[in-house]
């Protein structure tokens, strides 16, 4: 009787290692799928680094830190399984909570902030458009501007209409274009002399509306992962060790 015991025993510890074993595997993959996203975000957006605002950069090295991080944990929860060592074990959980509190927070001021990113983004974009570029010393920033309008098919900041009294139509280099050339939707040298709407994009909301857009998309998805790592957190937060 008393060895069946043990050997059931024996079982359920082996049946709850396993187990733990396939919810850290996942716990692992998610923190390598915020770890892509976060990848993939500055890389789809690196050609804009010069019009983007400094909160965006901080936000996608959040993400790639917490991505990191999840991954670490992952690697210590696989070896604290293996050698079925109660300390890591312990640490495992500990590290698990940090991450979990994290997340939390991360949501929380990202729900508070949110407008004041947008406002900043805005008003980095605009001054961009009516200061920065086509000026001698901001080459990167008139090439990343040029190329965010073709990107996303647009034109200005919130329109067309933002270029007429920007410090670049109004200089000798514009020679007579009322926007630059990135704004055609064909691009040939001095197209932007005519700004009608057969010839320029004329998007509603201006390239701000489209990059927004494009932002929100990818936190979308960074935020789906994120809920499904927390869901994975919770449930071997509940498994007995």
């Amino acid at each position: 009787m008393a060895r069946c015991k043990v050997e059931q025993e024996d079982w359920l510890v082996v049946y709850l290692k396993y187990l733990l074993f396939v919810f850290n595997f996942f716990f692992w993959v998610g923190g390598a799928a915020v770890l892509a996203v976060g990848v993939w975000t500055l890389a789809e957006k690196s050609g804009y680094l010069s019009v983007l605002a400094s909160s965006t950069f901080a936000a996608s090295a959040y993400i790639l830190g917490a991505g990191a991080l999840v991954m670490v944990t992952g690697f210590l929860g696989f070896g604290a399984i293996v050698r079925e060592d109660r300390g890591c074990l312990s640490t495992y959980f500990c590290l698990l909570l940090v991450i979990f509190l994290v997340e939390l927070v991360a949501g929380v001021l990202a729900h508070v902030y949110y407008q004041r990113l947008s406002d900043e983004l805005k008003q980095h974009l605009s001054r961009t458009v009516s200061e920065t570029y086509g000026q001698p010393e901001a080459s990167d920033v008139t090439a990343s501007m040029d190329r965010l309008q073709q990107d996303f098919k647009c034109c200005g900041s919130n329109s067309s209409a933002d270029w007429l009294h920007s410090a670049y139509v109004l200089s000798p280099e514009a020679e007579g274009r009322r926007v630059p050339d990135s704004c055609c939707k064909t691009v040939v040298a001095r197209c932007g002399r005519r700004a009608h709407p057969s010839n320029i994009y004329k998007v509603e909301g201006g390239c701000v509306t489209k990059l927004e857009q494009f932002l929100a998309g990818h936190l979308l998805l960074m935020g789906a992962v994120g809920i499904g790592v927390a869901c994975l957190q919770t449930c071997e937060g509940n498994m007995p060790t």
